[in-house]
């Protein structure tokens, strides 16, 4: 695949960032189809879009070929007491997860970072919610390489309150709550169970750092890196007062709003 190719790819799937996308994949020519194709794709779609990198997101490698990492753009990054997200068949899509935010440049280097370096340049843990949109058609029958340049099914992230740092790196498994007012009838409660996909949240924080910064990408003070769903996908309603309990972490209250197209 050429640059010009890579520079295509980024422009379609930026386009594809509306309310109600169902795509196919790319015609063969302009598809991405190994790992470094989606990661070269991921650095055109910084240049073209008109806002910064926000933060990450990022898991341990599922295998040699099959790594999680994707930018995450500034003006998709959100807090606050409502929530702005696309629509994905009809409601709106999150993933419980806990975000590690920087408070110091890491530049990109060709050694590692130790753990302490990182552990030192994480200056608070927040509870977090991953917004996620399916933008392929169900049939398009998409490869790991296009879902990956593609971010993962990422739209942008919600940030909650602060948490204990020293919890927040022992949180292996968390059972959350979501409770949703209903305006007659019963309350809306989700009880999960949840488990982090990896031993423990903060260790994709340490990869994430030394694989792109061998790669001449730093990381800059206020990015938020955040590192897998506890539960998965939640699907939640629209336009109902929502509490979300992390269980001897802390809670707070949102509500979920669609909106048109992305920032």
């Amino acid at each position: 695949m050429s640059i010009k190719n890579f520079s295509t790819a980024a422009q379609q799937y930026l386009a594809r960032r509306v309310t109600g996308t169902k795509a196919q994949c790319l015609p063969e020519s302009e598809r991405p189809t190994s790992i470094e194709d989606a990661l070269a794709v991921h650095q055109e779609m910084i240049k073209q879009r008109s806002d910064t990198v926000g933060g990450w997101k990022c898991l341990l490698p599922l295998a040699e070929d099959k790594i999680i990492v994707a930018p995450i753009f500034s003006n998709t990054v959100q807090s606050g007491d409502v929530c702005h997200l696309m629509m994905d068949k009809n409601v709106a899509r999150i993933e419980p997860e806990i975000v590690f935010m920087l408070n110091k440049d890491l530049p990109a280097r060709a050694e590692d970072y130790s753990e302490q370096e990182i552990d030192d340049a994480i200056g608070g843990c927040y509870m977090a919610l991953e917004l996620m949109q399916s933008r392929f058609h169900e049939d398009a029958g998409n490869e790991f390489a296009e879902s990956l340049a593609d971010c993962m099914l990422n739209q942008g992230l919600f940030i909650g309150p602060e948490i204990d740092k020293a919890l927040a790196y022992a949180a292996a498994e968390i059972n959350i709550t979501v409770t949703q007012t209903e305006v007659e009838g019963d309350d809306t409660v989700k009880v999960l169970e949840g488990k982090h996909p990896n031993p423990l949240p903060q260790l994709p924080v340490y990869w994430l750092i030394n694989f792109m910064s061998k790669r001449g990408t730093s990381f800059k003070k206020g990015e938020a890196i955040t590192t897998g769903s506890y539960k998965g996908i939640v699907e939640v309603d629209f336009d109902k007062p929502t509490e979300i309990v992390y269980e001897g972490l802390g809670k707070y209250n949102v509500e979920f709003k669609t909106i048109g197209k992305s920032a």
